[in-house]
């Protein structure tokens, strides 16, 4: 039986951690989120400006969600989670995911990543999805190295803070195909 409380709780590893989002994130955050204003145009929604505290109010609130503040080197670099919880399909998605800029492309998002999975698996859920914007070329080729097997397009089925009507690549791990699984 999948057991979403056991999600809900400080990650690391010795190198990153991840801290269940809180109001002492918020600053720190919020000028992570501001080190790059172009990239919210192909989020859902913005984490930038005059839309930042509507929007980690909805994070930090939300249900049948855990998001974390990511820290490497005990420095805030960003932001993930689980967005979508659903015990009773043993099933979530792993999502609103960002990094500032100087922290992409070092190898820490795949051990947010690894932290996140582990975790998921070791709480008995069984299926882990990620939904990418199929814009998105740099996250679609980190879930190809995570080993997320792409499982299709949802053509226009969401429309973004901006009115695009997106394009959205489904990914997924499934736990017999987790190699992190054993050390759960």
């Amino acid at each position: 039986m999948a057991d979403p409380a056991a999600l809900v709780s400080a990650l690391g590893d010795g190198v990153v951690h991840l801290e269940p989002l809180a109001e002492e994130h918020r600053e720190p955050l919020r000028a992570a989120c501001a080190a790059d204003p172009a990239i919210w145009q192909m989020y859902l929604i913005s984490w930038f400006g005059e839309h930042f505290d509507a929007t980690f109010d909805t994070a930090m609130n939300g249900e049948n969600r855990a998001i974390f503040a990511a820290f490497a080197g005990g420095v805030l670099v960003g932001m993930t989670g689980y967005t979508v919880i659903v015990p009773a399909h043993a099933a979530l998605e792993i999502g609103m995911t960002y990094l500032a800029p100087e922290a992409r492309g070092t190898g820490i998002n795949r051990r947010f990543k690894d932290l996140l999975l582990t975790n998921a698996f070791a709480a008995g859920f069984t299926r882990c999805e990620f939904r990418v914007d199929v814009r998105n070329t740099r996250s679609q080729a980190a879930m190809a190295k995570l080993g997320a097997v792409r499982e299709g397009v949802l053509r226009k089925n969401q429309v973004t803070w901006k009115g695009h009507a997106r394009d959205t690549a489904i990914y997924s791990i499934l736990a017999d195909e987790w190699p992190g699984k054993a050390a759960a």
